[in-house]
């Protein structure tokens, strides 16, 4: 069967077809991209307008994770552990994240609801950022980690680059703070859980807890998934009795 893209109703926008001929992504079935692109607050509109792209998010935020990861591994051998968990987490952090995705003009792809539309969301970080993760979510599961590699690496090197060349003066982050000072103390990888997301599409408050060990340390809220898991781990980190290398004080 033929897959018939969705009507988007969005004149002078792209539609997935377009998008995936002009970043020449390697989808043969348009119907994941379709998903990557689109937010919850248009299914809330649109009720048979299929999948949005949280699930897509979730395992790109993974895919991502390990190819930033390795690439940090593999290209500055010179950096100790420490140094390479800042810099995997500069390079995936919000920030960074939207800004490749404007780069490659995500935006005027997305299918938004309303409210989202009327409060700017083309623009905003968090939907670009989390567009961005579902794209290479669409990706992996559509063509493996490699197809995904191949799209992350070009517009991941040039940025990795810049972030080097600022390592000296880079703000270390809570979640950074957080896995170093656990590590160092045996007690692993934190781990943040999604509890709570609250309010209209257009303006969610999400909660995040982190756990240590499997024990509860802290709790944060934001705008986005990573915005909370930023405020859980500075959280935790007043939570702890933190010695002055890792607090920075």
């Amino acid at each position: 069967m033929t897959f018939q893209e969705p009507n988007t109703e969005r004149s002078g926008l792209e539609s997935p077809a377009e998008l995936s001929m002009r970043l020449k992504l390697p989808f043969d079935d348009l119907r994941l991209l379709t998903r990557a692109l689109t937010h919850s607050s248009y299914i809330n509109e649109h009720g048979n307008a299929g999948d949005d792209n949280e699930r897509l998010e979730f395992l790109g935020d993974a895919v991502l994770d390990f190819v930033v990861g390795a690439y940090v591994y593999n290209h500055f051998v010179e950096m100790r552990e420490g140094e390479m968990t800042r810099m995997r987490s500069a390079l995936v952090r919000t920030e960074s994240l939207a800004r490749l995705a404007r780069k490659l003009d995500l935006g005027r792809a997305l299918r938004l609801g309303r409210g989202e539309l009327q409060g700017g969301g083309r623009n905003r970080e968090p939907l670009l950022c989390g567009a961005f993760e579902a794209v290479v979510g669409a990706i992996y599961q559509h063509k493996g980690l490699e197809a995904a590699r191949d799209f992350v690496l070009p517009l991941l090197r040039p940025l990795a680059d810049e972030f080097s060349v600022e390592m000296p003066v880079l703000t270390v982050d809570p979640k950074s703070r957080l896995q170093e000072w656990s590590q160092r103390e045996g007690l692993g990888i934190p781990k943040y859980i999604p509890t709570i997301a609250e309010g209209p599409d257009h303006a969610k408050t999400f909660v995040v807890e982190v756990y240590v060990d499997g024990k509860l340390f802290g709790t944060g809220s934001g705008t986005s998934k990573k915005d909370a898991s930023q405020s859980a781990a500075q959280n935790a980190l007043e939570n702890i009795d933190m010695d002055s290398d890792v607090t920075g004080n």
